[in-house]
């Protein structure tokens, strides 16, 4: 970890992002140059079409892109750290002509920042699914009710994309500091925020048990107050006191919960006349009220929303906030619907990649059709692929109906592995020997195979979705299936 002393001489720094096309990583490298450093950053895919918007909008804020390969070294910027993610491998180029500069996980660039920015009420969003939405939700309601907040996201947020921005980072003038706070290689427990979020726990990168540990140093680097998930709340260990818990509760099936037990609550998702709709008692209040998107998890993701902003804003009214979330555009490859194909067949692409996140959209675009869904899911990686197959085959035959197909793409390496085991094909070929419906099941080993057979079976008020995280090529690819 960086020593904050090391820092406290400089002013403006000069840092190099590993990677800079990442989406967090990008959120962050525009931060930090809002903020007055010189920044500079390289990418192994700086030609792919799919980052030629971001890399634009990275140079119209005055910071460098260059290839990785180590060349960002001869240019006039000498930085004074270089910032890498989790998925930097040891020996990349950018690291071998910069032994003597010192190295700065994005998780400590993060955490220095927020230390920076101790003035602001800094609220940080986690959990294994949602904490995307839910910070983008948090941040826009903010923005509406003209608090000009300061927001670093993990994904593209629509109404914050502009002509200088690319969304993941929104600068701001007011009094708090909305971030996303990453699971995934257990970062998080550096984060000392004034509020936290925790939305769930599921099964992804790690064991429940691994990540309830993980949590819980969260929680606990927790100065005030904490919104958490009720379910998880009893696995949770604080100080007595410490800081305020808020609970949100998810009312299972056939579950009744006491009013007085928990502040937020959602009774109810359901359908009406092709709109979706939450009911919810908050603060022992019920309310209805239309959501902005489809999906339960997307009526959980507005309630941790409604409830965070709720304690911050305790002046607001809950109509007010529900008012302002209404205006929600949503955030890049989530259920994002993209246009239809030639045959009426409707098009999403999602940012789906673990269990939970997978079944939740193949069970929100079930409500939007009763014909076939057909899901194009790719692999972020080896080690996640295999972590999570037994898993998914078991919550994929509780919901794929006998007209479904899930595909699975061959798997996007980006590094960080030296394992190439299972492959998709060897894990659909599991999937087929042991389900009652293996028709549902297919591998294809390129792009152009895969669209021409699904585009030949696919029919009006189908529907086609796209999953997979870190490859922002799958965007581009699903809007090749659409025809208008």
């Amino acid at each position: 970890m960086v020593i904050m002393k090391e820092l406290k001489s400089k002013n403006m720094l000069k840092i190099h992002f590993i990677g800079i096309c990442g989406i967090g990583m990008s959120g962050l490298a525009q931060m930090f140059s809002w903020l007055g450093h010189t920044v500079s950053g390289s990418d192994r895919a700086i030609d792919n079409s799919e980052n030629k918007e971001l890399i634009s909008k990275l140079k119209k804020q005055n910071i460098d892109v260059f290839p990785q390969n180590g060349s960002f070294m001869q240019s006039k910027l000498q930085p004074d750290f270089i910032v890498y993610s989790t998925a930097i491998e040891d020996d990349n180029p950018d690291f071998k002509v910069s032994k003597h500069i010192t190295k700065w996980h994005r998780s400590e660039a993060l955490a220095w920042i927020e230390k920076k920015l101790s003035s602001k009420t800094s609220v940080a969003v986690t959990g294994s699914c949602g904490k995307t939405t839910v910070t983008a939700m948090i941040g826009e309601i903010l923005t509406v009710l003209n608090e000009d907040p300061i927001v670093l996201n993990g994904g593209k947020i629509n109404n914050f994309s502009n002509e200088l921005y690319y969304g993941n980072f929104k600068p701001g003038c007011g009094n708090y500091f909305i971030y996303e706070a990453d699971e995934s290689d257990k970062s998080l427990r550096i984060f000392k925020p004034d509020v936290s979020v925790i939305t769930n726990i599921g099964t992804d990168h790690y064991s429940k048990e691994e990540l309830i540990d993980v949590f819980n140093v969260f929680l606990n680097n927790t100065k005030k107050q904490s919104i958490i998930n009720s379910e998880i709340a009893d696995l949770m260990k604080t100080e007595d006191g410490k800081i305020k818990i808020t609970s949100v509760s998810i009312t299972p099936k056939n579950k009744s919960i006491k009013k007085n037990d928990h502040n937020y609550i959602l009774n109810n998702y359901k359908i009406t006349k092709n709109r979706p709709w939450a009911t919810v008692d908050i603060q022992n209040n019920k309310i209805d009220f239309e959501l902005p998107t489809f999906g339960k998890f997307n009526a959980e993701n507005s309630l941790f929303a409604i409830a965070a902003v709720q304690e911050l804003l305790n002046e607001k009214s809950i109509k007010e906030i529900i008012t302002a979330l209404s205006q929600f555009k949503g955030t890049h490859r989530r259920l994002e619907y993209k246009g239809k194909t030639k045959t009426d067949t409707m098009v999403f692409d999602d940012y789906a990649h673990n269990v939970e996140k997978i079944i939740s959209s193949i069970t929100a675009l079930h409500e939007i059709t009763d014909n076939k869904i057909i899901t194009i899911f790719q692999p972020h990686g080896f080690g996640p692929l295999n972590f999570m197959k037994d898993k998914l085959f078991e919550e994929l035959e509780n919901i794929l109906d006998h007209k479904d197909l899930f595909v699975m793409m061959p798997v996007y390496y980006a590094g960080g592995t030296t394992s190439f085991q299972p492959t998709s094909k060897e894990v659909i070929e599991s999937y087929k020997l042991k389900s009652k419906i293996p028709e549902s099941y297919a591998a294809y080993d390129s792009r152009d195979e895969a669209k021409e057979k699904i585009l030949n079976m696919s029919k009006e008020n189908d529907i086609i979705v796209f999953m997979g995280a870190r490859d922002g090529s799958l965007s581009i690819w699903a809007s090749e299936f659409v025809d208008f």
